[in-house]
């Protein structure tokens, strides 16, 4: 019997790989060949999908991409042996792409079948909570304070000072509550990880329960992903099914379970206070802090929030061990990140490696420049809220430090590439409607300063020329007021993307660059 594995990810779906996957098992009947078809998470290489995979002696070889009509000829040429094709692309792991990642959070992903508990099992899964579960949840806590591992949702809050709040707040109820509302533009690693990876969410959340003394814990997803939803009830089943949820855990005493919500597509359910309000069952709005919700969050519990690739980096530190985890990555950037190529870059995909590369080397190196062939002439790094970096300015590194010296942010690692033909001006406005669109109400910053600087915005792009440069020192004041005063990031970081504008591509506003003005 031969495996042969078709990716089950969305991305892959969107393309035709379920149309391949049928295409396979037909030719496998025709020609009375024995094939197990797999259907696994996309690998990563979003510019192969439909990638097909086939499992020989030497191992994993792959193909791709592959459209159904493809599949008979791929018969032809022997892709149960793993033989010669138009569409060979050699051994996976051996793959340029993929040799020259470290990858943790996204060790499985591609690899298992998502809902197979024993592919869990047989790939490491685990092993880090039985890790933790063997040692006092206070050492846990600390492992994970040594590690360095910072929150990988944007914010870059160390994540094991949040939990070591929790654990040491009064109080006999606590929760566990994971942002899985990924909403910003260019990013899709946490949908990734919940179609392909399930069970190392679920792993890293017991982790942290166990850590912290939580018994309850949610996933909030947006609606927009119903194929990681439907993955992740599956895989929640599974798991307590396999007693790794539930009471009890992995017989150790450790009641912990996990309940599934579905958001309702608002941006700002990924602030963490707007998703408590959400599982609670209210408008998702931002709550004033203090308190913090490590103290006050989920119905007033000490609540510990994290992302999804947060949770999922959290079994690598406990397995290998906290000192291993810090020695990778650079400066206060400990660990890995997974970076997510997107907009116009010829080869799209997940990246996870060790903080340190540069934009550049992301961008060309991994993502082969542009899908148009024009040159680059920005990159945006960290969502809609995040800086628009100039093709000049490609070599900063990419750490939470470096990026914040230049006026940018990692976010949550999604980088969007644009052409020279991209205008500018059009994206700062962009910036400034997304906030004002999506805006929760709750802070006059945010929720008026928004339509303001698309007012003032239109007019330097389409009023009298001899008032653009008044304007622009308006739009920078109303910048600074948003950024100083409102309630939370959505309000807070807009300004970013809008100043990385005046400040590098002002031409496009009908203004001198500040750069230019500077001297700098």
């Amino acid at each position: 019997m031969t495996t042969v594995y078709v990716p089950r990810d969305s991305a892959a779906r969107s393309v035709g790989a379920d149309e391949v996957a049928l295409a396979v098992l037909a030719e496998a009947e025709l020609r009375g060949a024995d094939v197990t078809l797999v259907r696994n998470g996309s690998r990563g290489m979003l510019w192969l999908e439909p990638l097909v995979e086939v499992a020989t002696p030497q191992g994993r070889v792959a193909y791709g991409p592959v459209r159904a009509d493809d599949v008979a000829s791929l018969f032809d040429a022997g892709l149960l042996e793993g033989g010669a094709h138009a569409l060979a692309l050699g051994p996976t792991e051996s793959h340029e792409w993929l040799a020259r990642q470290n990858r943790l959070a996204f060790a499985r992903v591609g690899v298992v079948d998502p809902l197979s508990t024993d592919d869990f099992l047989a790939h490491g899964g685990l092993a880090g909570l039985r890790a933790a579960l063997a040692m006092p949840p206070a050492d846990v806590v600390e492992a994970v304070v040594g590690s360095g591992l910072r929150g990988r949702g944007g914010a870059g809050f160390p994540t094991g000072i949040k939990w070591r709040t929790v654990a040491e707040a009064d109080g006999p109820l606590k929760f566990v509550c994971c942002n899985a509302d990924e909403g910003d533009s260019g990013t899709f690693a946490d949908r990734m990880l919940l179609e392909g990876d399930p069970f190392a969410l679920l792993e890293g959340m017991a982790v942290a329960a166990h850590a912290v003394g939580a018994t309850e814990g949610y996933v909030y997803v947006r609606s927009e992903y119903p194929d990681a939803v439907a993955t992740l009830r599956s895989a929640v089943e599974l798991a307590r099914a396999a007693g790794w949820l539930g009471e009890d855990v992995l017989c150790s005493g450790l009641t912990f379970d996990i309940e599934v919500r579905v958001g309702a597509g608002a941006y700002i359910c990924g602030e963490e206070t707007s998703m408590l309000e959400s599982i609670e069952g209210r408008r998702g709005t931002v709550r004033p802090k203090p308190p913090i919700p490590a103290l006050s969050g989920l119905f007033g519990r000490p609540t510990v929030v994290n992302n999804v690739l947060s949770f999922a980096s959290v079994p690598a530190v406990l397995t290998g061990g906290p000192a291993s985890y810090a020695a990778l990555g650079t400066g206060r950037s400990r660990g890995t990140q997974v970076f997510q190529l997107a907009g116009n870059v010829a080869r799209g995909g997940i990246v996870e490696t060790e903080f340190g590369l540069t934009l550049r080397e992301l961008v060309e190196g991994y993502g082969g420049g542009t899908a148009s062939g024009r040159p680059v002439r920005a990159v945006q790094v960290g969502g809609p809220l995040g800086a628009y970096h100039p093709a000049d300015g490609l070599d900063v590194r990419l750490d939470y430090e470096e990026l914040a010296s230049v006026g940018g942010m990692l976010g949550h690692g999604g980088v969007v590439v644009f052409d020279d033909t991209a205008d500018m001006g059009a994206q700062a406005r962009f910036a400034m409607e997304f906030c004002a669109v999506e805006s929760c109400g709750k802070c006059t910053p945010c929720r008026v300063g928004a339509v303001r600087g698309v007012e003032v915005i239109d007019a330097i792009l389409h009023g009298p020329s001899e008032e653009r440069a008044g304007q622009a020192a308006l739009l920078e004041d109303l910048c600074e007021l948003m950024a100083d005063g409102s309630l939370c990031a959505m309000g807070g970081l807009t300004p970013q993307p809008v100043r990385s504008v005046l400040r590098h591509f002002g031409e496009d506003l009908g203004l001198t660059p500040v750069a230019s003005r500077d001297g700098t």
